[in-house]
């Protein structure tokens, strides 16, 4: 069968002509359905689309004067989205006379990233910005 030949079927039957590599010496081309080759590929990457996975950011806030009990509460919680496969960003607002005693909420923070720190890995570290401090926690690899 002759390059005519495969060129009259495809005539016959309303097939397309779609170059691959064009730059190619000599460049290559192929003999299909366009219509059908661009629906498996929307098909295709619809199905690439389904199967990835988003990493989503949950916020959390802490207290320079937390208590033991809301700290434990707050570890808790970061626990499960930690596990689950997501990041933790820990913010700790600093108001009025607070901000003269850094120091404590970096205490509390340095203690909340060291009970977390057998499943998650510290992402961007603490770091204070205007009154907020805040740093990112992301899960281990397995």
């Amino acid at each position: 069968m002759s390059r005519f030949d495969a060129l009259n079927k495809a005539y016959d039957q309303e097939l397309d002509l779609l170059c691959v590599a064009p730059n190619a010496q000599p460049p290559v081309c192929k003999i299909l359905d366009y219509g059908r080759y661009r629906f498996e590929a929307q098909k295709k990457a619809k199905e690439a689309k389904k199967n990835q996975h988003n990493t989503e950011l949950k916020p959390l806030r802490l207290s320079p004067v937390i208590d033991v009990n809301d700290f434990n509460t707050k570890f808790k919680q970061a626990k499960g989205w930690i596990e689950s496969g997501m990041k933790v960003k820990v913010d700790m607002r600093f108001r009025g006379r607070m901000m003269t005693r850094q120091e404590v909420g970096l205490k509390v923070m340095n203690d909340f990233i060291s009970q977390l720190s057998d499943i998650a890995n510290v992402d961007k570290q603490p770091k204070l910005e205007g009154n907020i401090m805040s740093c990112v926690l992301m899960p281990k690899k397995k």
